[in-house]
């Protein structure tokens, strides 16, 4: 891919990211911004990190790939998690709690990850659903063919709905409390319908490096018709993977995919026309504020009063400079922002 086409990849995480911010805004949106958000926002980040797989095919190959992979998500991973969890405690500890069994309750929480850790930790759950994912669909193409390879998703792809079907039908609660009577560490059940969207991304490479016209016209019509359904009440479709909420065999593939083709489409036009810097920047620093965005909240709600205009600019700011600092002064900072590589310059990971 050439510097042209890699600038809109940039520009649309970095929009899917301010997307993810807005997701997480705890107070009442007049329109009902959020559920259409959940429609295809993190399947987008699944398509686009299947956009940039490259296939294990060479003997020996498979062990330095995963090294690298496990290098770029979850040393990153680890080190937010400790880092959160240490300032969160000091805070407790500041604050007069000194319960035990809270301490070790949360711990495990945080051990098990995925739904079962929420707050500070709500996204948390995406960097571990695409390393197994993509663990899933390195083991797919290198002892698969293309063909056996669309047969095991489609299995992969039932079950995920047949497990949601249990969640949301059979055991009582919402989605939040029904998925997490269903154990599991870090959201490796969630894997299974991530890696049909990965799957997706990489199949449909050809696609998404160049949206032609008519596919993005194509996404346009499925977006907009899915969105007047639900207007009009004739749907009531809601999508949260994180919770294992997946409603329907047709329309968890066609909303994301329309949506994913509209916005990809029309940032490859715009990112043709002018240069969106600011995007590319929320992109560069996306790992950070992934990680930091709730937590930046939690830090300032008591003493700031803000709607969504400054959940969003802090969502994005403060995480921004954070990861600035990290770079420049923590000893192998770069490492911790998923900038791991097996050459002399480490480079960001794309996810």
């Amino acid at each position: 891919m050439n510097k042209q086409r890699l600038s809109w990849v940039d520009v649309t995480k970095g929009f899917l990211m301010i997307l993810v911010v807005i997701g997480h805004y705890p107070g009442e949106l007049d329109f009902p911004l959020s559920k259409y958000i959940y429609w295809f926002h993190m399947p987008a980040f699944f398509i686009l990190s299947g956009m940039f797989f490259k296939p294990a095919l060479e003997k020996g190959l498979l062990k330095s790939t995963i090294h690298k992979r496990f290098m770029q998500l979850i040393v990153p991973y680890l080190f937010f998690l400790i880092a959160i969890t240490v300032i969160r405690y000091g805070l407790q500890i500041g604050s007069g709690n000194l319960d035990l069994s809270w301490y070790l309750d949360d711990v495990w929480k945080l051990v098990v990850g995925g739904r079962f850790v929420r707050g500070a930790y709500g996204v948390f759950w995406f960097v571990t659903t695409l390393f197994f994912a993509y663990l899933i669909f390195l083991w797919l193409t290198k002892y698969f063919s293309r063909t056996k390879q669309i047969i095991i998703l489609t299995f992969f792809y039932l079950i995920a709905h047949l497990e949601s079907l249990l969640a949301m039908n059979v055991i009582d609660g919402g989605p939040v409390e029904a998925s997490q009577s269903i154990p599991m560490v870090w959201n490796v059940d969630v894997a299974l319908m991530a890696v049909v969207y990965f799957a997706l991304g990489f199949y449909m490479k050809g696609i998404w490096t160049n949206v032609s016209r008519p596919w993005l016209i194509a996404g346009l019509i499925g977006s907009v018709t899915a969105v007047s359904l639900d207007w009009f009440n004739v749907i009531d479709y809601h999508l949260s993977m994180k919770f294992l909420r997946y409603e329907h065999l047709f329309f968890d593939v066609f909303i994301p995919l329309s949506f994913t083709l509209l916005l990809v489409g029309t940032f490859q036009i715009i990112a043709s026309k002018m240069s969106l810097k600011w995007l590319q920047q929320i992109e560069k620093h996306s790992l950070s504020i992934m990680y930091l965005h709730i937590f930046t909240d939690i830090l300032l709600n008591d003493y700031f009063t803000y709607g969504i205009i400054g959940f969003t600019a802090f969502g994005l700011v403060v995480p921004i400079v954070t990861s600035i600092f990290i770079q420049k002064f923590l000893p192998h900072g770069t490492l911790f922002l998923g900038g791991y590589s097996p050459k002399k310059n480490a480079t960001p990971i794309r996810t």
